[in-house]
């Protein structure tokens, strides 16, 4: 079997895996305490205009205000010009907005006017005319054909536009037909329920996890479907005989005993992918770090020397690489700006092997990706679309003992500070004694290898000085109590 979706249901949350030839390729969450809000339909209310930044922000009814930038307004444009925000909104006005970008970090959700909604395999634009492709069917034949056919289908009133997606060159007339009177139909009840509310409120909530899969992840390519919830796979059965017949015959309920994720060794790849080192198999590795501006992944080649030359040993290193990136960037989801640091290559052939293959690799992102190639400093550039938190932001929180940093600092550091702030202690406040509360492995330096400066401190500001030792504490928590 090539591809395989796994679906983990629990009352809290939704695990999605896509597998393909047996290894974990994407892994999608969704908790329904934190449910995503790209797709979802708000109308919303202008609270603040900042004609410098040719932004506003829109309060849509969440703890932080959404973003709105005068590009994402569908009507903004004028010749080859944008209008100033200032002349398009004004503060207290009500506007249909869609969300386009979840909250990330502390940034608010980000909000476009240009409403679009996605069936199966169209995706409806009711403010536009045109039709449009998606770039991934690359034969020009085939692109016509399909104009056509959805042009033939279309009634003839119809006033908006529509963007063909690739899942559309193997479906049915009868199927595309279904799928235009699906999306007329929701957008009609969208425009009801704006007309009818006060704002801010949500007019629209887009699919769940478990029905997007449907919708937007299987392929021709799947050969099974496996959900383990009983409740879901009628929900998705029932959902997949109204818009997605074909993939009927491959959702399957898991019922074994062994949960889902352990058979097909998905929690270990978890485990695996929140850490910064991802063994090669030929003995290299890779060194991924994320940061708020970034992604920079590192290659070395490790224990690999089996190439018949020094400059084989990297290319082998470097492609296998390349497959290895690839899947690591779906499987964390890590977007924005990335930097691969491949080993050095002298022979421009290997470089350009390289790049072809982590661009082959690549191509079974569904996430939009752009390469730029090596650098003069031999550095490959690549942006990767960010539209919801990485993996690592989704199941994990700055590390309380460095706060983020990835390091602490030694307790011979700790004890160093500790007797400087003693000294400011003692020159600020008359206390008859002064006892410091510290982690256990400072105050064991203290009672050994620091003994004699604490001593020789102690003499000094003519005060005595205890020491008692606090398990809760981490390495750089103290205290300095007066007596």
């Amino acid at each position: 079997m090539s591809e395989e979706i796994l679906i983990n249901i629990t009352p809290q949350e939704t695990r999605v895996a896509v597998t393909y030839l047996g290894a974990v390729q994407e892994l999608h969450i969704e908790r329904a305490s934190q449910r995503g809000l790209v797709g979802n339909v708000y109308l919303g209310k202008v609270s603040r205009v900042l004609p410098g930044m040719q932004s506003a922000f829109i309060d849509i009814g969440l703890d932080r205000a959404a973003f709105l930038h005068v590009g994402d307004i569908w009507d903004a444009r004028e010749g080859d010009s944008l209008r100033p925000i200032e002349r398009l909104l004004h503060e207290g006005q009500n506007v249909l907005v869609q969300v386009i970008k979840d909250p990330i970090s502390a940034k608010g959700a980000r909000l476009s006017t240009q409403i679009s909604m996605a069936g199966r395999f169209l995706v409806y634009l009711p403010q536009e005319t045109r039709i449009g492709i998606s770039q991934k069917i690359e034969d020009e034949a085939e692109r016509e054909l399909l104009r056509d056919r959805l042009q033939s289908l279309l009634p003839q009133d119809e006033h908006g536009g529509f963007i063909i997606r690739t899942m559309a060159n193997m479906a049915e007339d009868c199927e595309l037909a279904a799928d235009i009177e699906y999306l007329h139909t929701l957008w009609d009840a969208i425009k009801n329920r704006a007309n009818t509310s006060e704002g801010p409120c949500l007019i629209f909530q887009e699919l769940d996890l478990a029905h997007r899969v449907l919708r937007d992840f299987a392929n021709d390519e799947t050969d099974r479907i496996l959900i383990d919830s009983r409740e879901t796979y009628l929900r998705m059965m029932g959902f997949a005989e109204d818009f997605t017949r074909n993939l009927v015959k491959k959702i399957n309920h898991y019922a074994a005993d062994r949960p889902l994720f352990d058979l097909y060794g998905v929690e270990d790849e978890i485990e695996k992918a929140l850490g910064r080192r991802v063994d090669l198999k030929s003995g290299g590795y890779l060194i991924i770090d994320q940061t708020e501006a970034l992604t920079t992944v590192d290659v070395n080649t490790g224990g690999y020397t089996s190439g018949r030359t020094f400059d084989e040993t990297i290319f082998k290193t470097n492609l296998e690489a390349s497959q290895a990136i690839a899947r690591q960037l779906m499987l964390r989801n890590l977007g924005g700006i990335i930097i691969i640091d491949f080993i050095d290559m002298d022979v421009a052939e290997h470089k350009e092997s390289v790049l072809g293959e982590l661009t082959k690799a690549m191509a079974r992102d569904r996430t939009r990706i752009t390469i730029n190639g090596f650098t003069s400093l031999g550095l490959i550039e690549m942006t990767r679309k960010r539209t919801r938190e990485s993996l690592a932001r989704q199941v994990c929180e700055p590390c309380p003992t460095c706060q983020g940093r990835g390091h602490i600092k030694t307790a011979q550091s700790v004890c160093y500070e500790i007797l400087r702030n003693l000294m400011r202690e003692a020159r600020q406040f008359n206390a008859r004694e002064f006892r410091i509360l510290a982690s256990p492995p400072v105050i064991d330096l203290f009672i050994d290898e620091e003994s004699q400066n604490l001593a020789q401190l102690s003499d000094f500001i003519g005060k005595p000085v205890s020491l008692q030792v606090e398990t809760l504490f981490t390495q750089e928590q103290y205290d300095i109590i007066l007596l």
